[in-house]
């Protein structure tokens, strides 16, 4: 999926559009998706100047996204204009190594199981192949 299809699956607009590209989408199973992460995020001039490190929280929004597009692929067609999909929960978060400007953030996410309407996915994001950030995440769409 390029921007111009995430975007029409997506809600979210820049600066808070997190996935950039699908490289990977398999409906009902897992998905793997990129985020470039540049200097010039908004985020960077105060999370912290003179350090720059991407809020751990934003990492999981990028997977929460990268989940949402799993989602929808899933059941098989775009989100209409009312539909919005909703964090239920957050287990196990863990963030193992800051992401900086000019690293590219790959984004895995896998359906543990979908169960009347809550969606729960094992998520990590890896940077040169090392695993920066994880956790299991719920979902539901409205």
């Amino acid at each position: 999926m390029d921007i111009n299809e995430i975007m029409a699956y997506l809600p979210h607009r820049p600066p808070f559009l997190l996935v950039d590209r699908v490289t990977y989408l398999e409906p009902g199973k897992n998905i793997i998706a990129l985020k470039n992460v540049t200097m010039n995020e908004p985020f960077f001039t105060g999370h912290f100047p003179a350090h720059p490190v991407m809020p751990g929280v934003l990492i999981l929004e990028a997977l929460a996204q990268a989940a949402a597009l799993l989602s929808f692929k899933t059941v098989g067609n775009p989100p209409d204009s009312n539909a919005v999909v909703y964090f239920a929960g957050i287990d196990g978060a863990r963030f193992k190594k800051p992401v900086m400007p000019g690293d590219q953030l790959v984004l895995h996410v896998e359906i543990m199981r979908h169960l009347k309407g809550i969606w729960k996915y094992a998520t990590y994001a890896e940077v040169d192949g090392q695993r920066v950030a994880e956790a299991e995440m719920m979902a539901t769409l409205r």
